[in-house]
């Protein structure tokens, strides 16, 4: 970890541990417990979609307004929701509550990012550091969260199978499984209880001159990047981990203890690749590493469902993990340094939230395909192509746009705006 992170910035990596391994426990029998409560794939691939569009619209409004009505209090607010989240989809299967608390509540199918809380951590970190640390934390901070979700779904899997082991019915272990990802939203909210008002912006934006969504001289700039991210977004969205494993389960018989093992590989090897990207953005730029290394991890997710075994699909799917994530703490890092500083809350939420509603369809589309033994590579093959469609377009955008501390040599506070 950075030493260069005070209380509040230690407390912010403690809550992305909490959050993740809370994403990373719930992803791998989500899908799993939903096909246990008796739901067709159709109807799962809507609670996905909504639980994905329930999230954007709530995070947009508590991520633009972050920066005037306070970061603390929305992060609080996640929290809750995310507690809402677990307690609806454990509570009961009747359907109307699950999808009330898809729509509102907090819960993560893919074992990424959702909620308004990264938005308002990227803010609040790049706050207390200056400009050339901040792809360096961001890289720890992304490593840090791959790891916690690598061990929520090494403990989920195995939770989950030790009961079934045991001689508890599958659909009551998993729901073990949900009520300790609802039990971290609280353990989550006491944590951003304990940050400091250090974390705020010193003087809050005036409202008259904030513009739409909390954005006015970067707005140019956002709506382009929100537009490819959503791109990706949408790719991504096709193979979300919760599918990932599914598609596992339907097509080699793997069971939740192996996914478990599986997805625990794949996102240590995530986060060992976030922490890589630091050093190479260092020698060849922001933009070039987001694009160089995101391009071969995407053929390699095309290639997973060509394999015609369960090991050779797990070493494409391992490979592809280990290059994968290096656009993620650049992509948030140029974001930054792009934008002023009391645009980086809504700069991060709108990019953010762009990604979670290019990711929202997706399910809805995938589900049914990886039902069809016929149609189940279809998904692979879309999002390989498709983010392959967004590197190449951010890269014929973008190459000329370089952050300010790539064109200076002399560092600058990430307090004196990007």
């Amino acid at each position: 970890m950075p030493t260069t992170l005070g209380r509040d910035g230690r407390l912010l990596f403690a809550t992305r541990a909490v959050r993740m391994f809370g994403y990373g426990l719930a992803s791998v029998v989500l899908v799993l417990y939903l096909a246990a409560l008796g739901l067709p794939d159709h109807v799962i691939g809507l609670l996905l979609t909504l639980t994905l569009l329930g999230d954007a619209a709530i995070s947009l409004w508590l991520t633009t307004h972050a920066d005037r009505v306070g970061r603390r209090r929305v992060l609080l607010v996640g929290a809750l929701l995310m507690t809402l989240a677990g307690l609806g989809f454990a509570s009961t299967s009747a359907l109307p509550v699950l999808v009330l608390a898809a729509t509102i509540g907090v819960i993560s199918p893919s074992g990424n990012e959702v909620g308004p809380f990264l938005a308002v951590e990227q803010a609040s970190l790049s706050q207390t550091i200056v400009d050339r640390a901040r792809t360096h934390v961001f890289a720890w901070f992304n490593l840090t969260g791959s790891f916690a979700t690598a061990a929520g779904a090494l403990v989920g899997g195995g939770v989950a199978g030790a009961l079934i082991a045991g001689g508890r019915a599958p659909i009551d272990a998993y729901r073990v499984v949900i009520v300790l990802y609802a039990f971290l939203g609280v353990v989550l909210a006491y944590l951003f209880w304990q940050v400091s008002a250090r974390v705020e912006v010193a003087q809050p934006p005036d409202v008259s001159i904030a513009g739409r969504l909390g954005l006015h001289r970067s707005r140019g700039i956002v709506a382009r990047l929100s537009a490819l991210f959503a791109l990706d977004a949408f790719g991504g969205g096709l193979v979300v981990q919760s599918l990932v494993a599914y598609w596992f389960h339907l097509r080699f018989g793997a069971d939740v203890a192996v996914l478990g093992g599986v997805f625990f590989v794949a996102n240590l090897l995530a986060g060992i690749s976030a922490l890589a990207a630091s050093w190479i953005a260092d020698r060849i730029g922001l933009v070039r590493t987001m694009v160089f290394t995101h391009l071969p991890s995407n053929v390699l997710l095309a290639a997973v469902p060509l394999m015609p075994t369960l090991p050779l699909a797990i070493v494409v799917l391992l490979a592809r993990f280990s290059i994968s994530q290096m656009d993620v703490p650049t992509r948030q890092s140029y974001t930054m340094a792009v934008v002023g500083l009391d645009e980086r809350s809504a700069a991060a939420g709108v990019t953010g939230i762009a990604r979670s509603l290019g990711a929202s369809v997706s399910p809805l589309i995938a589900a049914p395909l990886f039902g069809v033994a016929s149609l189940a590579a279809l998904p692979f093959l879309l999002a390989g192509g498709l983010k392959i469609t967004y590197d190449v377009a951010l890269y014929r955008a973008f190459r000329s746009v370089r952050p300010e501390h790539e064109l200076v040599s002399s560092p600058r506070s990430g307090r004196d705006g990007a």
